[in-house]
């Protein structure tokens, strides 16, 4: 059974902005929070980037102007975002989406980092 606590962090409606290149996720609240198209594709949870086990990850680089073309729910507890670039792979939990709003700040600025540290661009 899904508590109150869980339903309040489900989006009730979820926004592909194109004109400002972001996923707007719509709140029970009418909170609207986003990520970006770019930190989306760079925090895929699919195998490509996170790999198969713990340091296989991918730094995604060269995504600046990436675009969601379309989003597709997965049952009740996910979406799959389709990227410009060909990937759709990865699948959105409800729990990964909160999370990546949650720590959003935080994982751009280690994202960012590490670009710069392999000497990559976005």
């Amino acid at each position: 059974m899904v508590t109150e606590e869980e339903l309040n962090k489900i989006p009730t409606n979820i926004i592909i902005n194109q004109k400002e290149f972001c996923v707007e996720f719509i709140f029970t609240n009418n909170s609207i929070q986003t990520l970006s198209f770019e930190f989306l594709r760079v925090h895929s949870p699919s195998a490509e980037v996170v790999g198969h086990g713990k340091g296989q990850e991918v730094i995604q680089v060269g995504k600046k102007n990436i675009q969601v073309l379309s989003l597709e729910p997965v049952g009740n507890y996910a979406v799959k975002p389709k990227f410009s670039d060909g990937h759709d792979t990865g699948i959105y939990s409800w729990s990964y989406l909160n999370w990546l709003l949650d720590n959003k700040q935080q994982l751009w600025d280690k994202y960012l980092h590490n670009i710069d540290s392999i000497g990559a661009s976005r």
